[in-house]
This record gives structure tokens, C-alpha cells and sequence, in this order.
């Protein structure tokens, strides 16, 4: 074969392999961050020290499909989450969508919904959601928050008082020395939270479904493309779900496909 068919051979041969993993992980390995404190992204298992949850069963199907090492890490906050995609330490990670934090990184299809509702002390005169929004009622959240994002943009008459870094026990305080009424969260971690602590309850409802998601920087349309394949696979094959059965996640749902 001519030198020159050879040459040409092997460009059209480069421009239509495969796309490899370190064309979109430059690192090597598959970096992913999630809130530490969100039980319902993922968890360190106490025992096996483990990282467990639906998150980290996403990032590692991932990595196997891409055939790289993954690493799922643990933060603080959403925001420390956002910090880890923009600064580049980190390729993927968990945190709730919200319209303000998309100005920020591109975001998946929702894979989960997170169901939040609201903690109150067994005296309180108020039985369910629907007495939230009113006049005097005082309202607590964790700052920044996804139940924050949503509850500001959507509430009329309550107050809301925030709680930074969104401490269930300091929550506890809040509520039994009457700084606040109620108390917002996901129904994960209130759960657990009123089984070691008693006096307290869950209004039976949920006000907010707070959309579970995967973020990538701004513009990196091919690992997003990547994560999306993934995301449609994994919830018909039952993926998703089983993760959810796995960690034994209260209040958490496989959410529907739909378009962002």
C-alpha cells in the first residue's frame, strides 16, 4: 500500500475509534464528590469503611465502563461539591439540581428523588405540611440547601431561620428552645434522626422532591454524554432501585425519565 493511503488510513482509523477514558479523564481515574452528610447520595458504611449509596454505585459502574480506578470522596457541602467540578479535582459529582447551581456546572437527567419533609416536636399543634405556610410560623433549614432553594423561591407567609452547615443537632436545639416550629429536611436523615432522639415527629407528607443528579464541569459535553448513557441504562436494568434497597434509603425514589 502507497505511504500515502497508509497515512490516510490511519487518520480515518483515529477519527472513528472509540472514545477512550482518558480522553475524557485526564487524571486517569474517575474522581467523584458527593455530601458527605446526605445519606440519601451516599455513606461510609461503619463497619467495612466502604463507601455505600447510590452514588457511589453510579460512580463505579462508570469507572468500569470506562475501565479507570475510581475514587468517591466525601464533602462538606453542596457547595464544596460545585468548588470540587469548577477547580477540577474532582470529574463528577453528586448534589441536587437546582436552576441556580446550573449557572455553575452542567447537569444530568435526575436519577433519584429525594423526599423531604418536615420535622416537629410531638407537642406541636401542627400535623402536616399544609399548615407550614402561614403567618409566624418559623421555619428552619440548612443554608443553601436544596430544601433552602426551594422553600425561598416558594414560601409566602413563613419565616425562614437558617442553619449553617445543616447540623441535625443543632436543628434539635433550634426546635426545643422554640427558635423555631418546624424543621426541613430529607426524610432520610430525619428519620434516623427521630429514632435516636424522642419527642419528635414527621408531618406524614412530603413538600419537596428534591431532584438527585450527576454534575460535571461547565461544558464538558462528553463525560456528561457518558454519564447520561449510564443514567438511562441504569434505571431500567434496576440499577438504581437495588443501590437504593442496598443502603436501606427511607424516603427515596427512582425518578421518572424526563426531559431537564
Amino acid at each position: 500500500m502507497p505511504r500515502i493511503a497508509i497515512v490516510i488510513a490511519a487518520i480515518i482509523a483515529v477519527s472513528i475509534a472509540p472514545l477512550r477514558a482518558n480522553d475524557l479523564l485526564p487524571a486517569g481515574t474517575l474522581r467523584a464528590t458527593y455530601i458527605a452528610s446526605n445519606a440519601a447520595q451516599a455513606f461510609v458504611d461503619p463497619q467495612t469503611k466502604e463507601v455505600r449509596g447510590p452514588a457511589a454505585e453510579i460512580a463505579r459502574e462508570l469507572a468500569k465502563r470506562l475501565a479507570v480506578p475510581v475514587m468517591v470522596t466525601g464533602v462538606a457541602s453542596p457547595a464544596a461539591v460545585i468548588e470540587s467540578l469548577k477547580s477540577g479535582e474532582a470529574d463528577i459529582g453528586f448534589v441536587a439540581y437546582d436552576p441556580a447551581r446550573a449557572a455553575e456546572v452542567d447537569f444530568s437527567q435526575t436519577y433519584a428523588l429525594a423526599q423531604n419533609t418536615y420535622l416537629i416536636l410531638d407537642a406541636s399543634p401542627i400535623k402536616s405540611t399544609a399548615d407550614m405556610d402561614r403567618p409566624g410560623v418559623r421555619v428552619g433549614v440548612a443554608t443553601n440547601d436544596a430544601g433552602d432553594l426551594f422553600l425561598t423561591r416558594n414560601l409566602r407567609n413563613a419565616v425562614i431561620t437558617r442553619n449553617p452547615g445543616g447540623n441535625l443537632d443543632t436543628a434539635v436545639k433550634m426546635l426545643t428552645s422554640g427558635e423555631i416550629d418546624v424543621y426541613a429536611a430529607n426524610r432520610t436523615r430525619l428519620t434516623e434522626l427521630i429514632k435516636r432522639v424522642p419527642g419528635l415527629r414527621l408531618t406524614p407528607e412530603n413538600f419537596y422532591g428534591v431532584e438527585q443528579a450527576v454534575s460535571v464541569r461547565k461544558g464538558n459535553a462528553k463525560l456528561l454524554a457518558a454519564v447520561e448513557s449510564l443514567l438511562d441504562e441504569a434505571r431500567g436494568s434496576g440499577l438504581i432501585q437495588g443501590a437504593i434497597d442496598r443502603a436501606g434509603l427511607p424516603g427515596v425514589d427512582v425518578a421518572p425519565k424526563q426531559a431537564r
